[in-house]
């Protein structure tokens, strides 16, 4: 078992929060065409990178529930000053979470923390764009270099999870935090959630094994991916994204 999780204490959240989030609205996984044959099997066993559109305060929470819910745990990253926090902190690490030092001088050390887990196993979870989207349709801005680094680093598959709602449940503000779980008591909007097919970065940009990429091949990955994602968020809305929204547009290989 994984150093991280305390069976009591994460059972526990995950009764609380997802009895939350059932409360306050009405969240799925959608059925869609996938190159598996069973939907668990797209959180496949050992390290594994998720990555997931930003909408909402509330998407951390419905993360982490697919994940329980297809028998993977998944592991948070947060920033830092929260995660290291006194009190709070002590609590989001006992539930795997894990520190990202954003304003870190050397990149490579403030992803360490997220590959020695990756290199032990574990599942972890992140949004690539780093914030909720400041687009003011909730569209995904362009991915940062972070997850597909890490792949790079690790060989671990990236699955993307593409949702929509969330943004219905909680918005962007804390302050309408309270006012607005309290209307969607009665509301409960929909939610709607795909996880994708696992991607092998290195793959995807036709990088060989033992080649090292270059900060263009890094970028084009990261492009690459979240042109994926975006391409799974449309197929959930039924719309086409505006363009520009700073991603490459999937080439064959995707």
């Amino acid at each position: 078992m994984n150093k991280w999780r305390k069976p009591g204490l994460y059972a526990v959240a995950v009764a609380i929060v997802g009895a939350v989030a059932s409360s306050v609205s009405s969240w799925e996984i959608e059925k869609r065409r996938t190159s598996n044959s069973r939907g668990e099997e797209r959180l496949p066993p050992g390290g594994l990178i998720v990555v997931a559109n930003h909408t909402s305060l509330a998407d951390g929470v419905f993360l982490a529930l697919v994940g329980v819910r297809l028998g993977r745990p998944l592991r948070l990253l947060g920033t830092a000053g929260i995660i290291e926090a006194p009190l709070i902190g002590r609590l989001f690490k006992k539930l795997g979470f894990i520190a990202v030092h954003r304003n870190s001088k050397n990149p490579a050390s403030a992803l360490e923390p997220a590959a020695a887990a990756l290199r032990a196993g574990d599942a972890i979870a992140l949004y690539p764009e780093g914030r909720i989207t400041r687009h003011a349709k909730h569209w995904p801005e362009r991915a940062k270099t972070g997850a597909v680094r890490l792949a790079l680093i690790t060989g671990a598959p990236v699955v993307p999870v593409a949702s929509v709602g969330a943004e219905k449940v909680m918005g962007r503000s804390r302050g309408a935090m309270l006012r607005s779980l309290f209307v969607n008591l009665v509301k409960r909007p929909p939610v709607r959630i795909n996880v994708g097919d696992p991607i092998d970065v290195r793959q995807l940009i036709g990088l060989g094994p033992n080649q090292e990429p270059t900060t263009e091949e890094v970028r084009l990955a990261a492009d690459r991916v979240m042109a994926v994602l975006v391409a799974m968020v449309e197929e959930l809305r039924g719309e086409t994204a505006p363009d520009p929204l700073g991603v490459e547009r999937a080439p064959e290989a995707i």
